[in-house]
């Protein structure tokens, strides 16, 4: 569920956001409600001999136009902010004078509320200096015009009204602004989430898509060539053709063995049924080439021993790499071409290097079906359009996951060739973070 999901209480919450949902109807029952409310404190009188009276004055004309007009102007509160502060004012200054010697109506509350909502609508500058401005021009009218003395009691509330009008919109303001950076830093936190588990996602279909076309593309090349021999020589030389079909039998063995181990690592980790067989590696490199020799393929394996043990992502790319473009040597240059694999390994680095000559007997021309030759993307080589299958482009995502390098293309003397530099500090880093 998204952080910012309505919740079931989001009905109740609704009610008491009516204001923000009806903004003009909220603005006319607010002006209505100041009308009366001046109207009703002109004729009130606070200090009478008896205590609090109404009625005690009368209404004039100037006081009903003034607050009229005062009032009618908070209906423009938030588009306006500033005009309607300056027409309040005007008002409220108008009216002081107008009633200098008789109890005064309180226009100024619609002068208070006007400075609210520019304070809760402007930067915070503009706020104290326009704030500043209006509590000295009314409290100095008040003070002139108002009452006597001067620090009565209906003076000073002037200064405490629209001093805590300016204060209280700058909060709500600053309030606002908060929640609002609140808001957009949590959508922005689940928009990069579910982007993070999208491409988490992507990254381990990618994953498993290599897996299973490593696994199943060698494999199935090798039965493919062996029951094509077996079915050649079924009549004349049964013998061999027993071999090949035995040839055929092993290899689909391994395949189903190396699918069932690829397709437990969608098991769940407490799951008894889960294979633990470990992941391929340059250990049981022999293995791969002697299936490769028995399909007619001769291969001359050159691997050094190794000063120290390899981390398993470089190991499972280099038993992939060697896998994959052996597979190729036995798809394209075809039965009786001759391969070299070559492992050089260092403190830094591990090179893989598989060459073929290109003397078979092959049915496909390397450079229009399957994979063709290719040089490392974005290199001086690469044609516009290489196209070609998903071998040498697994083999490119493998390598470059661990920072390597790849070259892949034919040789000068005839055949192909694929070479492969896998560091190793950047993979031990990694791993032991």
């Amino acid at each position: 569920m998204s952080l910012l999901d309505p919740r079931p209480d989001a009905p109740r919450a609704g009610r008491f956001q009516w204001h923000r949902a009806h903004p003009l109807a909220f603005d006319t029952f607010l002006a209505v409600s100041v009308f009366a409310c001046v109207l009703c404190g002109a004729v009130a009188d606070p200090h009478g001999p008896h205590g609090p009276r109404f009625g005690a004055h009368h209404l004039s004309a100037t006081t009903v136009v003034a607050a009229a007009l005062a009032c009618a102007a908070l209906l423009l509160r938030r588009r306006l902010p500033r005009t309607v502060l300056a027409v309040t004012g005007a008002c409220t200054i108008a009216e002081l004078l107008a009633r200098s010697s008789d109890p005064r109506a309180p226009v100024a509350a619609s002068a208070v509320i006007a400075l609210y909502s520019l304070a809760s609508r402007t930067d915070r500058p503009t706020t104290w200096r326009i704030g500043a401005l209006t509590v000295v021009v009314l409290t100095a009218a008040a003070m002139l015009y108002g009452p006597r003395p001067w620090y009565a009691q209906e003076n000073i509330a002037i200064f405490a009204w629209t001093g805590m009008a300016a204060a209280a919109g700058d909060a709500v303001r600053s309030r606002r602004a908060f929640v609002d950076a609140i808001r957009e830093r949590a959508e922005r936190a689940e928009r990069t989430r579910e982007e993070e588990a999208r491409r988490r996602v992507a990254e381990e279909r990618l994953r498993i898509a290599r897996e299973l076309h490593d696994v199943v593309a060698h494999h199935i090349a090798l039965v493919n060539v062996q029951a094509g021999v077996a079915s050649h020589v079924m009549d004349n030389r049964p013998d061999q053709a027993k071999q090949a079909l035995a040839h055929v039998r092993e290899a689909s063995r391994s395949a189903l063995e190396e699918l069932r181990a690829t397709v437990g690592l969608l098991r769940q980790s407490d799951d008894p049924k889960a294979p633990t067989e470990p992941a391929p590696g340059l250990g049981v490199l022999d293995q791969l080439v002697d299936g490769f020799v028995r399909a007619g393929i001769p291969v001359d394996l050159e691997v050094p021993h190794a000063p120290c043990p390899l981390p398993a992502s470089v190991d499972l790319t280099a038993y992939r790499v060697v896998q994959e473009a052996l597979t190729n040597v036995h798809k394209h240059a075809g039965e009786g071409a001759r391969a070299t694999v070559r492992i050089l390994h260092s403190e830094t680095a591990l090179t893989v290097t598989v060459l073929d000559d290109g003397a078979g007997r092959a049915g496909i021309p390397r450079q229009k079906g399957g994979d063709r030759p290719a040089v490392e993307p974005g290199g001086p080589g690469e044609p516009e359009d290489s196209g070609g299958g998903h071998g040498l482009i697994g083999m490119r995502e493998r390598v470059f996951a661990l920072r390597g390098t790849v070259v892949t293309g034919p040789r000068a003397a005839g055949g192909f060739q694929v070479r492969v530099t896998l560091p190793l500090h950047t993979v031990r880093t990694g791993e032991s973070k």
